[in-house]
């Protein structure tokens, strides 16, 4: 890994440049002029309009067109079944709009269940409203969808933004998360993209150590989806290896009371409603995608016992639980303090890994955290294309499971088990590695350039106060002792 520090300019940041850092880059730049000439100054001089942020911006605006582009065929001709399948333009956002009362003017959760969290219900029912006329007509099912379409690309922009400037030296690696095809195949399926951008934009207050900022934004990314919750998760490991928990409390409160605040008129003005989400979530089957479905598609071929709602809920709860305990123990016993985008990044990707659903769009929560825990663009690469052929494997059972398709557009049941298994395979792999970076941080991209943790905040350079050795007791690093021998 090469840096580049601008000669003369001892204050500025040394700016990493990824036509020299990047393998991969490296290569790929040739066909295009070769790498930055050595003799350059990133960061000094000035590149005109074409600065690091407009540029993210222009990328990012070109996969959000692209992955309308992707939607074409159901834009043209309506969403619908099998067609929208096969044609692999499927997004929830039309079959809500159609059969949740938001093309009638009923405003989510407040006037009916709706299994998506508040700022999700909100999101909906304002662009609903915004949607000309009445009734349903696929006029109005296309507008919906275009609000939506254009309100997620912004949304889009300011997590790949905010991942850029979480870190001063490294914001080109951002660009993976601008033009990562995740973005561009999953971007508009849903809304998860508003939880991924609240997230972004508060690991970047907690980056800059304004960890009351960060907890705002935070509680409102878990007001938008759940998975947000393991942020604050992560927060806690690293408090309790550095003994700082001013952070973690800061950060948790201001979190609990933003969640709080926009959840608690909703819970008022409809408390059935409100808790249908709860409700639906705790009580849903195995979905599309998750280990779970794809081991009872097998077991059923098979002809062998399948897993009750109860069994996988137990299953997966507990899978993810030791998942997190040995997070916990490698964040507690690596020789050197984990980086915080590196912990976030494996709880979550735990989550994915044994959740009871794993719907195409969930993609979008590991992108910008792998960026930040691992920005390698050979292995993100490898593993969006096993993510883009998963994505295409739900479409094409879809097809025939839900609709009766031509036998000839159908996907078979081994297939998309491979698929399921490829994906979750892929995700493996790259905690794998990210575990490797933690414990030899000689492979870490980031701290390769003599970084502790851009992304830490409060927790940079901070010295352990608790680190566990299990091969050598003596080795364990216990602050509750060093209080007694002080």
């Amino acid at each position: 890994m090469q840096d580049t520090e601008p000669r003369g300019h001892r204050g500025r940041y040394r700016l990493v440049v990824p036509s020299r850092s990047d393998v991969l880059l490296r290569n790929f730049t040739e066909l295009v002029g070769g790498p930055l000439g050595r003799r350059s100054e990133p960061g000094v001089v000035s590149p005109g309009p074409f600065t690091v942020d407009r540029v993210l911006i222009l990328l990012t605006l070109a996969a959000a067109l692209l992955g309308v582009l992707v939607k074409g065929y159901c834009r043209a001709y309506g969403w619908e079944s099998p067609t929208q399948f096969y044609a692999t333009c499927y997004s929830d956002l039309p079959e809500l709009f159609r059969n949740r009362g938001l093309a009638d003017g009923s405003f989510p959760i407040v006037s009916s269940p709706f299994e998506y969290p508040v700022v999700v219900g909100l999101v909906a029912g304002v662009t609903a409203l915004l949607v000309p006329g009445q009734g349903i007509s696929d006029a109005r099912v296309l507008a919906f969808f275009d609000i939506n379409a254009v309100l997620l690309a912004v949304a889009a922009m300011i997590a790949v933004l905010a991942t850029a400037r979480i870190s001063a030296r490294r914001p080109w690696d951002a660009a993976m998360v601008a033009v990562a095809p995740g973005l561009v195949l999953a971007g508009t399926i849903n809304w998860d993209l508003w939880a991924v951008c609240l997230l972004a934009v508060g690991m970047y207050f907690f980056a800059a150590q304004r960890p009351v900022a960060a907890g705002i934004l935070t509680g409102l990314a878990v007001a938008a989806n759940a998975y947000a919750l393991l942020f604050p998760a992560a927060v806690l490991l690293l408090a309790l290896r550095t003994g700082k928990f001013r952070p973690l409390l800061a950060t948790a409160s201001a979190a609990a009371v933003s969640w709080a605040a926009v959840n608690l008129p909703f819970a008022a003005a409809n408390p059935g409603g409100w808790a249908y989400y709860f409700q639906f979530n705790a009580s849903r089957d195995a979905g599309y995608g998750s280990p779970w479905f794809a081991y009872n598609l097998v077991a059923a071929k098979l002809q062998r016992p399948v897993l009750s709602a109860e069994a996988i809920d137990l299953l997966s709860a507990g899978f993810f639980g030791l998942a997190c305990v040995l997070i916990a123990v490698v964040a507690l016993s690596a020789p050197h303090r984990p980086r915080l985008a590196q912990l976030v990044f494996l709880l979550v990707a735990a989550f994915v890994l044994t959740g009871k659903a794993y719907s195409p769009q969930f993609v979008l929560w590991l992108i910008p955290l792998l960026v930040l825990a691992r920005p390698k663009w050979r292995d993100f690469l490898v593993w969006q294309g096993i993510e883009g052929l998963h994505w295409a494997a739900v479409w094409m059972y879809l097809g025939q499971v839900t609709s009766a398709g031509s036998p000839q557009h159908n996907l078979d049941m081994p297939y998309y088990v491979l698929a399921v298994a490829a994906h979750m395979l892929a995700v493996a792999y790259l905690m794998a590695r990210v575990a490797w970076d933690i414990y030899d941080p000689h492979y870490d991209p980031i701290r390769r350039h003599n970084l502790d943790d851009p992304h830490g905040g409060p927790f940079s350079n901070a010295p352990d106060r608790l680190r566990l050795d299990f091969r050598r007791t003596s080795g364990s690093l216990l602050h509750w002792k060093e209080s007694t021998h002080a």
